[in-house]
């Protein structure tokens, strides 16, 4: 077994009790949305030109009953995704500052999360669960995520690492992602972390 395998291996083993217990004690488990806002001009775009992508999400509004199967196709769509794309900017591929797009083998944080996205659909998950997130790193600059709709919490798959974590345990701030009820449309989002820490220095 090759050490990639043997990471794989781990990391879809690993306790699903044990995430599922974190979870529920999590807060906040699931993200609070706060009206409306413009969608990024990258998913702007690709809405234009694959409007089939793009749609409303009638008759669901729960999130996903996360599974033990589930839980394991989640945690194998995000390091599969994350080991046969190669990271590049869309300056460096397209010549462009913004290009969102599905990867072939390269591409950037938004083309990683369309790919997620597209495999999870395959693999029976709800659009309206599967969710294009915007952040910011302590850094201060921006980046993108997908954001899973679950009944034990909102979880982030990210390309810049294998694990995938409780949206709250991540350093992120959330900023918008897209609307649960159209795949098109985006909503802002209520950090109830920083709430928190700004209520107790005030």
């Amino acid at each position: 077994m090759t050490s990639k395998t043997f990471l794989k291996a781990a990391l879809i083993g690993a306790a699903f009790s044990a995430t599922a217990a974190h979870a529920a004690f999590a807060f906040p488990a699931n993200m609070t949305t706060d009206g409306s806002t413009n969608p990024p001009v990258g998913h702007y775009e690709f809405c234009r030109s694959m409007p089939q992508e793009c749609r409303a999400n009638p008759g669901k509004s729960a999130p996903a009953v996360l599974t033990r199967e589930s839980w394991k196709k989640i945690l194998e769509v995000n390091y599969d995704v994350n080991e046969v794309v190669a990271p590049l900017t869309d300056k460096e591929i397209y010549g462009v500052e913004e290009h969102w797009a599905y990867p072939d083998k390269v591409g950037d944080c938004e083309d990683y999360v369309l790919l997620k996205r597209k495999r999870l659909m395959q693999a029976g998950f709800s659009p309206s669960d599967l969710l294009i997130t915007v952040v910011l790193q302590p850094n201060g600059e921006g980046h993108a995520v997908l954001t899973v709709r679950t009944d034990r919490g909102d979880f982030v798959l990210d390309n810049m690492r294998s694990k995938v974590l409780l949206w709250s345990d991540t350093e992120y701030t959330f900023l918008k992602r897209q609307s649960e009820q159209h795949s098109g449309r985006w909503v802002k989002l209520q950090d109830g972390r920083t709430v928190a820490v700004g209520s107790v220095t005030q």
